[in-house]
Formats: C-alpha cells, sequence, structure tokens
C-alpha cells in the first residue's frame, strides 16, 4: 500500500509539471513573432523606414554665379611739357595702359581734349591743342582702335590746371609745361535696356487678344 501511495503522488507530480510547462513548439512562435525579420509590416520595421530616409536626400539650390563688376569709366592725362605734340614714351606706356581697360575693351566712346599754355597767339594756341589731341588719337588708331569711336576737342589756353604766369607777372615754365596736356576720357558702353524692349512687347501681346464684343 505505501508503493502504490507512492508511485500516485509521483505521477501526479509529473502531471502537474507538465501542466504548467508551455509546448516547445508555441514556444518557438512566440520567438518567430517578436522576430524583427519575420514582420510583415513595412510601416512596423523601422530599421527598413530609417534606410529608406537616408537614400532621400534635399535638392540643393541652384548656385547663381555672382554678377561681373560694372565697366568703370577711364581718365588720364598725357603730358606734352617739352612743348610740341609728339608723344613720349612715358606716354605711349600710359596710352598702352588704357587700351587694355575694360571701358576700352568693351567699346566705349573716347574723348580727346587738347591743352595748350597762354604763351603766343589765342589761334595758334588753337592749333597746337588740336595738334596734340590727333597725335592721341593716330596713336590709338594704330593700336587698332576704331577711328569713329574719337571725338577731338580743342581748348587751346582757356582750361588751365596751372598759373601760366606767376604773382609777380613773370612767366611760369612749370606751370605752362603742365597745361600743355591732352585729358583722355573713355567712358563704358552703354548697357541694353531689357525694360523697353519688355514694354514694346507688351503692346504686341495686348492687340493680339480679342476684344470683348
Amino acid at each position: 500500500m505505501k508503493r502504490l501511495a507512492t508511485t500516485s503522488m509521483i505521477l501526479g507530480a509529473s502531471a502537474l509539471l507538465t501542466a504548467c510547462d508551455p509546448p516547445a513548439g508555441n514556444a518557438v512562435l512566440a520567438n518567430d513573432a517578436a522576430s524583427p525579420e519575420n514582420a510583415t509590416d513595412p510601416m512596423t520595421n523601422t530599421a527598413e523606414v530609417d534606410e529608406a530616409k537616408s537614400i532621400l536626400r534635399p535638392v540643393e539650390d541652384e548656385v547663381t554665379p555672382p554678377a561681373p563688376p560694372p565697366v568703370e569709366p577711364v581718365s588720364l592725362t598725357i603730358s606734352f611739357a617739352d612743348g610740341g605734340s609728339k608723344l613720349s614714351d612715358e606716354a605711349k606706356a600710359a596710352l598702352d595702359g588704357v587700351i587694355a581697360a575694360p571701358a576700352m575693351v568693351t567699346g566705349g566712346a573716347i574723348t580727346l581734349r587738347g591743352h595748350s599754355d597762354s604763351r603766343g597767339y589765342d589761334g595758334d594756341n588753337l592749333v597746337a591743342s588740336r595738334r596734340r589731341a590727333e597725335a592721341v588719337a593716330d596713336y590709338l588708331v594704330e593700336k587698332g582702335v576704331p577711328r569713329e569711336r574719337m571725338t577731338v576737342i580743342a581748348l587751346g589756353e582757356n582750361r588751365p590746371v596751372a598759373p601760366n604766369a606767376k604773382p609777380d607777372g613773370s612767366d611760369d615754365p612749370e606751370g605752362r609745361a603742365r597745361n600743355r596736356r591732352v585729358e583722355v576720357e573713355v567712358v563704358p558702353p552703354p548697357e541694353p535696356d531689357s525694360g523697353s524692349e519688355a514694354d514694346e512687347a507688351a503692346p504686341a501681346a495686348n492687340s493680339a487678344e480679342p476684344k470683348p464684343q
């Protein structure tokens, strides 16, 4: 009787333990369901969403190149201190620099103003000032600058930049030498007026529209 009781107790304990343990198959299914590799809904897979986000890049704005600097006018004074109308080597070198300036390269208008000192007759001084301005024009033409871009103005002794005489009335050679000169001015060509073209196109477009009845 004691053996039967002991055996019954052992069998009952085994049955109780077996009932508490979940089936092995169910444990495998639970682990598989929790694994992200077996997730069927892409919205719940954060790894795939993050990867998709990393592939997309914001479109970079197009970089607009900077506008070119405006063309500046050029002013230069050519000295004829020796009293003649022949260009010195220094004067030619200065004109070569003007020829390379943007205002000259882009086709700007050129004004040449000739001057003289006050010694002698007014008419002779006017002629001398024109000869000096023409000498500058001839040199520019030799360098390939079109003559039609130039305007020659003879001013004679009317626009001095220094006194021709000292306060006591005596001659001032240095002042007269400074007055024998040619002023070179080059202005950039005018920019095309895009607004006027748009204004001209607007009436033409409006005229094509049918008038209301």
